[in-house]
């Protein structure tokens, strides 16, 4: 049921990297009725830090998606690569704390220095080659491109996903001191999204989950910033018959490709919203329509497996 809460802030983040498809539309439409439900805000926000992949035209295309499927917002969009002198702020004060420092190790290094890595790590872990330097040490360098680390201790982060329940992971079984910025670049994902979503006055973030390994390093840095963590859940990722998730570069399942398609953006919805457990049969909605009927313990705690067969019942008139 809605309800009165205006203090409740989502985001909507899409990443301008390609176009967005059909798994990105379901999880925007549940974190946007997740905001909606509770009468809070919904904020646009363009994540474009990675300059070498991010294209103007996808940020349009983004939008252009958004509003087809109905989600409105209420501030916004606003670029992360517009923001940059901002996250400068917040890296100088994990600095004073001496909660960052230089590391020149390129991946190459880490690979020979790791010993075999778990199977749920993202990767080999840093072995700590750097973290013997200070902050300061970053003047010594003699101009070698370094990374800024963030410290992480050999102990579990908690929290309680909205979604999958309670949660703990250790920050050093999945990739241990983690980058926070790069020379010459500026910040990377984890403290841009994490200042971003602190200054902003974001309280509850709705993502795949694929990020849940992000939420634990994100927690501690706002932790070492003195901000209060936003509720966090992670909804299963759309994947295809081979069980592989959905890639942007699946151009029959983009939401452009479906526009140009002609289908009924309500149809889509209606589509989504029974996949999540909100309707037992195919309807015409709209997101409004839906926000009574948001309620996320009905969506299934497995992936969403896309078949040929129902995209040809999306399409069937």
């Amino acid at each position: 049921m809605a309800n009165d809460a205006p203090s409740s802030t989502g985001r909507l983040a899409p990443s301008p990297t390609g176009g967005l498809h059909l798994g990105h539309a379901r999880t925007f439409l549940i974190a946007w009725l997740s905001i909606r439900s509770q009468g809070g805000r919904v904020i646009l926000r363009i994540e474009d830090l990675d300059a070498t992949r991010a294209r103007s035209d996808a940020v349009q295309g983004a939008i252009d998606d958004l509003q087809w499927l109905g989600l409105s917002w209420d501030a916004g969009p606003d670029a992360q690569s517009r923001r940059m002198s901002a996250y400068e702020a917040s890296l100088e004060r994990l600095k004073r704390k001496e909660l960052v420092y230089p590391c020149t190790c390129t991946r190459a290094d880490i690979e020979r220095a790791a010993s075999a890595p778990h199977p749920e790590d993202e990767g080999p872990t840093y072995p700590g080659t750097c973290a013997t330097r200070s902050s300061r040490d970053a003047g010594s360098l003699d101009g070698r491109p370094y990374a800024w680390r963030f410290r992480v201790s050999d102990r579990f982060v908690s929290w309680t996903d909205r979604v999958q329940g309670e949660m703990s992971l250790n920050p050093c079984r999945l990739g241990g001191d983690f980058v926070v910025a790069r020379s010459g670049i500026g910040a990377s994902y984890q403290l841009a999204v994490v200042h971003d979503d602190a200054t902003m006055g974001v309280t509850e973030v709705i993502r795949g989950d694929d990020l849940v390994p992000s939420t634990p390093r994100q927690i501690l840095l706002y932790r070492a910033l003195g901000w209060e963590p936003p509720s966090f859940g992670h909804v299963p990722l759309a994947v295809g018959p081979d069980g592989r998730r959905l890639a942007k570069r699946d151009g029959s399942l983009k939401l452009a490709s479906v526009r140009q398609a002609g289908l009924d953006s309500r149809r889509l919805v209606g589509w989504l919203a029974r996949s999540c457990g909100w309707s037992s049969s195919m309807q015409n909605l709209a997101p409004i329509e839906l926000v009574e009927r948001f309620d996320l313990s009905t969506i299934p705690s497995e992936p969403w497996v896309i078949t040929p067969e129902s995209i040809d019942e999306l399409f069937r008139p």
